[in-house]
């Protein structure tokens, strides 16, 4: 193994964006042997997962892992494969070996190798660096909070004066309706010309009941009112009715 930068931490290797080690590393850690890693592996095979607990390197990706400089000496010219272990597999075959020593060298790890230290900056452009960062995280986090804020806001459901004004509106817009054409209707007429609008609202908003209504809608919803005007099915019923009580009256 490579001469580690504390007692008894080994040489750092990265994989995927994360700390591994490789099984003579790990061998080494524990004190046990390699065949002993790698036969307490293969008998518990289906308790690790590819990606989760290790990476294994073959062609393309072992030669690139080979190449780099820092990695020198981890791996054999000839070897065809290379296991690399995460700190969750790390912490299997701890628990797989059992013995005092990888216990507490696994918590060393978990503490110190798998969790390293962040490194303050030191020089001007260090301290920079970091400021842009730092303020581009804070920008970006305060974007998001805004951006649930308004999704909660647009959310909500209409206050009750909100819902007051909508429900006002409603009726001053049948009223007026009526009032322009000069209509003079029943009570059953005129449930035709509510109808129509609540119906015709619902379905615009894609709501079941005015009671659903949220503030995003509140606009949109104004809006409709104030161009509303009734179907042509709601005008030919209003007239039936009308003529059904003509017809009624003649009769009497």
């Amino acid at each position: 193994m490579k001469e580690g930068n504390a007692l008894n931490e080994p040489q750092p290797i990265e994989q995927n964006g994360q700390r591994v080690l490789t099984t003579e590393q790990l061998a080494e850690l524990y004190g046990t042997t390699v065949g002993v890693v790698q036969m307490n592996f293969k008998r518990n095979s289906n308790k690790f997962i590819e990606g989760k607990h290790f990476f294994k390197l073959e062609g393309e990706q072992l030669r690139a892992f080979k190449n780099e400089p820092t990695n020198c000496g981890f791996v054999g010219k000839n070897a065809s494969a290379l296991y690399l272990w995460t700190r969750r597999g790390a912490a299997r075959h701890s628990k797989m070996l059992g013995t005092d020593q990888a216990w507490d060298m696994f918590d060393s790890l978990e503490e110190n190798y798998f969790n390293p230290k962040t490194r303050l900056p030191q020089t001007p452009e260090e301290k920079l660096a970091l400021t842009m960062e730092v303020a581009t995280r804070t920008v970006k986090r305060i974007e998001k909070l805004d951006g649930r804020v308004t999704d909660l806001e647009e959310k909500a459901l209409l206050a009750p004066g909100e819902y007051n004004y909508i429900s006002k509106q409603v009726n001053r817009a049948v009223a007026n309706y009526l009032d322009v054409h000069h209509c003079k209707l029943n009570a059953k007429q005129r449930s035709l010309f509510y109808r129509d609008i609540n119906h015709g609202l619902n379905d615009y908003i894609g709501i079941k009941t005015r009671t659903q209504l949220r503030k995003k809608d509140f606009d949109k919803a104004d809006d409709f009112i104030q161009n509303w005007t009734p179907s042509t099915a709601t005008l030919m019923k209003a007239r039936e009715i009308s003529l059904l009580e003509d017809q009624q009256q003649e009769a009497i």
